[in-house]
């Protein structure tokens, strides 16, 4: 049999980060809370959180705190259908983990999710990560469901083709005349500075390679923002890679302007979600199919999606 409050105290402790927090949303003491976790490591033989500020959960311990997800939905569900059982006690919000990449967040992605929050009881844990690798977080069970680039299913896994996520390689006027007078060429690019979100991203890389057929080495910033990358080619600071909605009126104004006109660089995005939660996050799943498929770039999809 499960323990299930020994389960619910790990998905406690991993999502609050502490054992005292977790001891707060469970109603229990820390004590209590440490002691159920003791009992079902030592029995399954496994560690499941590892401790520390904050605690974060093993591999093990994501999978169980998956499994939790998915026992809430379903009793969220049986208490719609009973509300004499949820009168008994006092049921606990369901919080579903999810996963996108920043520049998806910074621009469409949002709106979907509050879309879905006000129809919905569930709550949302939204991580963010490189779209080429949200994919490793639902391969790893830490979250149900994923906007990714991975245009393969993930074993056990639902895929939906959105759209593509369109950049623009922009600088300002001062910072293109500064570096690009004579013209954007692998020579005047391997000294013009530009942003890169993180050592993940290759946005940059991949522009670079489809303008001139080959990877460039070039001096960069690092910039992990969405909104800031923005506002680092607005001052002067790069040149950078920057969604086509978020600097649509810069180009338009002249603040911005694109270090070559019209080569834009298309990501091409899929909702992928877990196939046993799928049922149960349609809400959330139409929500943004429908948002994507407005916000992004409509292109024919493959034979294969």
């Amino acid at each position: 049999m499960m323990d299930y409050p020994a389960l619910r105290a790990v998905a406690a402790v991993v999502q609050t980060g502490s054992f005292e927090k977790a001891a707060r949303v469970l109603n229990v003491t820390p004590s209590a809370v440490s002691q159920r976790i003791k009992q079902l490591e030592e029995r399954l033989g496994v560690v499941l959180v590892v401790r520390g500020n904050p605690c974060v959960a093993t591999a093990k311990g994501e999978l169980l705190c998956r499994h939790i997800e998915h026992v809430g939905m379903l009793e969220s569900e049986l208490y719609k259908s009973l509300p004499a059982l949820a009168g008994q006690e006092t049921p606990q919000k369901v919080t579903i983990h999810v996963a996108t990449n920043a520049d998806s967040l910074g621009t469409w992605f949002l709106k979907a999710a509050a879309r879905f929050s006000r129809q919905s009881a569930y709550l949302l844990n939204i991580a963010v990560d490189d779209q080429d690798h949200t994919a490793e977080w639902l391969q790893r069970g830490r979250v149900l469901a994923a906007v990714t680039s991975l245009d393969r299913p993930v074993a056990g896994c639902r895929r939906v083709f959105l759209g593509a996520l369109r950049y623009h390689a922009t600088a300002s006027p001062d910072f293109f005349a500064r570096y690009f007078a004579q013209g954007v060429t692998p020579e005047s690019l391997a000294h013009a500075p530009a942003l890169t979100f993180c050592q993940k991203d290759r946005l940059q890389a991949q522009w670079v390679g489809q303008a001139f057929g080959e990877e460039l080495s070039h001096p960069t910033h690092w910039l992990p923002s969405t909104q800031a990358f923005v506002e680092a080619c607005q001052a002067g600071m790069g040149w950078g890679l920057n969604p086509a909605q978020l600097v649509k009126d810069d180009l338009n104004s002249g603040r911005l302007v694109e270090l070559i006109p019209g080569l834009g660089l298309d990501v091409r995005l899929y909702w992928q979600v877990n196939r046993l939660a799928a049922d149960r996050l349609e809400g959330l799943t139409k929500e943004i199919v429908t948002t994507a498929r407005r916000d992004l770039v409509h292109e024919a999809p493959r034979e294969d999606e």
